[in-house]
């Protein structure tokens, strides 16, 4: 048995692609603050999180016909911010951290019940990061991706992905417990 889903914008990306501007309107505003807030996540600068939102919806609507409608949009479109954020990194020069780096061993201490940490605190840590382990941790954690797909997006080898995620989380449970 196939497991199936159901796009509940599916009409609207219907509408898109026989060129309805208005469905194209109605489908960004009902997108555009995941998105933007997808992008912000990866790239860290609300200035390039708008232009790389902005981009991908162009490249979204100009790309309509090729999306066969096999997830849903919200999720096509996802990949492609990702992928369009990743992008903007790169141009950066994306550095991730040498995996020779001795980084002194953190105890992992990971219940529920310790602390509760308050969100901005957890976001201003995740901003010091360097990018490579802030954009691994960003992947896995917010985005729900998994190592193989991160190292397929990052053109980077799954045991990087892990060690990239695993030294993060050490760096950011540090950042926070300071």
């Amino acid at each position: 048995m196939e497991a199936s889903f159901t796009d509940k914008h599916y009409q609207l990306v219907v509408a898109c692609k026989q060129g309805d501007r208005q469905s194209q309107f109605k489908l960004y505003n009902l997108y555009a603050k995941a998105m933007y807030n997808t992008a912000l996540r990866i790239v860290q600068d609300e200035a390039e999180a708008a232009d790389v939102l902005q981009e991908a919806f162009i490249d979204a609507f100009s790309r309509l016909d090729s999306f066969r409608q096999e997830s849903t949009f919200g999720l096509w479109m996802k990949q492609i911010v990702v992928n369009k954020s990743i992008s903007t990194l790169r141009k950066r020069k994306l550095d991730f951290q040498s995996l020779d780096e001795s980084d002194e061993p953190v105890e992992e201490e990971e219940s529920e019940n310790d602390v509760e940490l308050q969100v901005a605190a957890i976001k201003q840590a995740i901003g010091r990061l360097p990018e490579g382990y802030r954009l691994v941790l960003t992947l896995y954690l917010l985005e729900g991706y998994d190592h193989e797909e991160i190292a397929h997006i990052l053109r980077i080898s799954e045991a990087t992905s892990r060690s990239q995620y695993l030294r993060g989380k050490r760096k950011l449970l540090d950042y926070l417990a300071n």
